[in-house]
């Protein structure tokens, strides 16, 4: 109950102080805050966003896991063969206004004023693996954090990894930032093929958190999904926890279900055999989007459209035992689907949120041995500012013999 008394009183008072106690409790994990701390707090958090004016675009690098067949109009297609790999810069504008995912109206983009991808390189999944543990190398504390960032319906390829760049750069997000895209289509009509294309997206999302829990020296992994992605999520998450990993080996953070589209009865079964602890949901009674899949899905209501303030909704929410936060009176045009990454200060506290530091491993360094990945890795406290550097580690994996297998991916 104490989640939705939240809920009850997010509205009330200022504007900033709603905010705070948003994503405080979003993602920050601690108790009930005053709201005389909560104003000063952002006060605090607004002067560190300040800056002087960039001048040369920004370059995010971001992990892509696809099965999508291809990036162009093939992207609308089911990969036959599995998922794809690939390691991506996004180039951000330097006049980058968050909340926004700046586009040109035609024509090729100007790197001057516009989200473009920069850079591509394809990966097969050991190689993405082993990239992934030679970034995570030498980080420390909670920039050693995975986000994995899984999108809804009717989103294109260059929409999903431009808005993941967008929310990485709006929350100033120090980890590494990965994308699982599925082919969801463009198209409002083809939502029950995006529905078919989720579920064969499953496994490959499964494997994936299987993957992440296993990088050596990762914090902790995050997730943030959208709309129909979080049904994926769950289903995928749920595949985990049968598997006998429900918490991604110990490494499993927040899970941010934005608007989601899913029915609330199996919602719950999803949720049974995952710690609701981890889990936050964001949702909305005026999501035009998530009415349409209502009616498309024969009058069930969808999770991300109960409404808090109705005892029927909440008493449903308050038996699933997750944290619930009602976004009804913010607004991003007439739809209101996309409001957790088009309110800039939401998506900026997120960031700070997430970035904040743990005790239990505030001071610990990932740390790779001769190669990217093998028995000498291993994660340890960092020496203290100022204290004479630590021994190089030399320690040396065993000699491979014939009968030697690779460890599993």
């Amino acid at each position: 109950m104490s989640a939705l008394r939240d809920t009850s009183h997010l509205w009330r008072g200022s504007c900033v102080a709603v905010l705070s106690l948003l994503v405080a409790g979003l993602l920050g994990g601690c108790g009930s805050t005053g709201l005389a701390d909560m104003t000063a707090k952002v006060g605090s958090l607004g002067d560190a966003f300040a800056s002087a004016p960039a001048t040369a675009p920004g370059q995010v690098i971001l992990f892509v896991a696809s099965t999508r067949k291809g990036e162009n109009g093939a992207a609308r297609d089911l990969s036959t063969d599995g998922a794809h790999f690939s390691l991506q810069m996004i180039s951000v504008p330097p006049q980058h206004r968050p909340g926004e995912i700046e586009r040109p109206a035609f024509g090729g983009a100007d790197l001057a004023k516009h989200f473009a991808a920069s850079s591509h390189r394809g990966l097969d999944e050991e190689s993405f693996d082993n990239e992934l543990a030679t970034h995570i190398s030498g980080r420390i504390g909670s920039n050693r954090d995975i986000l994995l960032y899984v999108h809804g319906f009717n989103t294109s390829y260059d929409e999903a990894r431009f808005r993941l760049a967008q929310i990485v750069t709006d929350g100033r997000f120090g980890g590494v930032p990965v994308l699982f895209t599925w082919p969801s289509t463009n198209n409002l009509l083809d939502y029950e093929a995006a529905k078919e294309t989720a579920t064969a997206s499953r496994d490959a999302l499964a494997n994936l958190l299987r993957d992440l829990g296993n990088v050596p020296g990762v914090g902790r992994i995050h997730i943030l999904a959208h709309s129909m992605g979080t049904w994926l999520t769950m289903e995928a998450l749920r595949e985990r926890a049968i598997s006998g990993s429900p918490d991604l080996n110990g490494k499993l953070g927040n899970v941010v279900l934005a608007a989601p589209d899913i029915d609330i009865n199996v919602f719950r079964g999803q949720l049974a055999r995952l710690d609701a602890s981890h889990v936050s949901v964001l949702v909305s009674a005026n999501d035009r989007a998530l009415s349409l899949s209502r009616f498309l899905a024969g009058d069930r209501p969808r999770l991300g459209a109960l409404d808090p303030h109705k005892s029927e909704d909440k008493a449903a929410l308050a038996r699933l035992g997750v944290k619930v936060y009602d976004l009804s009176n913010m607004s991003d045009g007439f739809i209101n689907h996309g409001m957790y990454a088009d309110a800039p200060d939401v998506v900026r506290m997120i960031g700070v949120q997430i970035g904040q530091s743990r005790l239990q491993d505030a001071n610990v360094q990932a740390v790779l041995g001769e190669r990217p990945v093998n028995d000498a890795v291993v994660s340890e406290p960092a020496p203290p500012t100022g204290a004479p550097p630590a021994p190089t580690m030399t320690t040396t994996p065993p000699a491979p013999t014939a009968t030697t297998t690779p460890p599993p991916h």
